[in-house]
């Protein structure tokens, strides 16, 4: 019997896979416990349908990342930090501060876990900091670190 798989079962496949397995098998375990569905025409296009509306959707996502990316890389923010003689910082500039100051700044929403921060940022100067918008995309944020 053919088998439409509607969640990832262990020794079968993942989810959207179509499968051929004993019709007992099917019949006691995959169709009553909803792990996947029989694999009718009617079934089949609809299997398709939705592919190609979760493709046409993380086309779109990606598009959008894209484009905020380009957006935020002309983008700068200054934060400042505390100095002492001769241009000692005192503390670091963190990816919490960073998030804020874009927050406060320019007004976009960043995640702080996003930022691909290697070590806090410990003297003055421009940096460009990773921001990972998709998996596929990363964004080069600028940020200014100057003296308060």
């Amino acid at each position: 019997m053919k088998v439409i798989l509607i969640e990832d079962v262990k020794t079968l496949g993942k989810k959207g896979d179509t499968v051929n397995v004993n019709d007992g098998y099917a019949r006691n375990f995959i169709l009553p416990k909803k792990l996947g569905i029989e694999a009718t025409a009617k079934n089949i296009n609809d299997l398709k349908l939705q592919k190609a509306n979760e493709e046409k959707v993380a086309k779109e996502i990606l598009e959008a990342a894209k484009a905020f990316a380009e957006d935020i890389k002309e983008k700068s923010v200054t934060v400042t930090i505390k100095t002492g003689e001769g241009g000692k910082t005192f503390g670091s500039v963190s990816s919490k501060e960073i998030a804020a100051a874009y927050k406060s700044q320019l007004n976009i929403e960043i995640d702080k876990k996003k930022l691909q921060l290697a070590e806090p940022v410990r003297s003055l100067g421009v940096y460009k900091v990773p921001y990972k918008v998709h998996p596929k995309v990363t964004a080069e944020l600028t940020v200014k670190v100057a003296e308060a």
